[in-house]
């Protein structure tokens, strides 16, 4: 994967947001899991923003196969990230709170993240 990302790189609905760093395919299982821990640890307080949608197809094969008769089905689907790209983002609570439940997603990314905060 190439370049960066050049759609999606500004914080839009939100005040603080997660940023990637790194160029990656994101597994749906794996956002889930960044927003599962950010609405966990915001509870009822703030609003929720995912940016990144899984919209490619993962196929897989199945072990010891012939080659030939087509292509496998689909097993799971992806989400590809550019360096630069939104992948959460976080209004309506403190910068403290919010600091520390988007740190606990990036924990849950396969990638190096930084926070960042809208400058008004």
């Amino acid at each position: 994967m190439k370049g960066k990302s050049c759609r999606g790189n500004r914080i839009c609905f939100g005040r603080y947001a997660l940023q990637a760093l790194e160029p990656a395919w994101i597994t749906a299982r794996q956002m889930e899991a960044g927003r599962r821990a950010i609405t966990r640890y915001a509870r009822r307080g703030g609003k929720i923003w995912v940016r990144i949608f899984p919209n490619k197809p993962v196929t897989l094969r199945p072990t010891e196969t012939r080659m030939g008769s087509g292509k496998g089905s689909p097993e799971y689907w992806v989400s590809v990230v550019k360096p630069g790209r939104i992948l959460y983002e976080m209004g309506g609570v403190s910068e403290t709170a919010a600091r520390a439940a988007i740190s606990i997603a990036a924990s849950k990314m396969p990638i190096r993240s930084q926070f960042i905060r809208l400058e008004i």
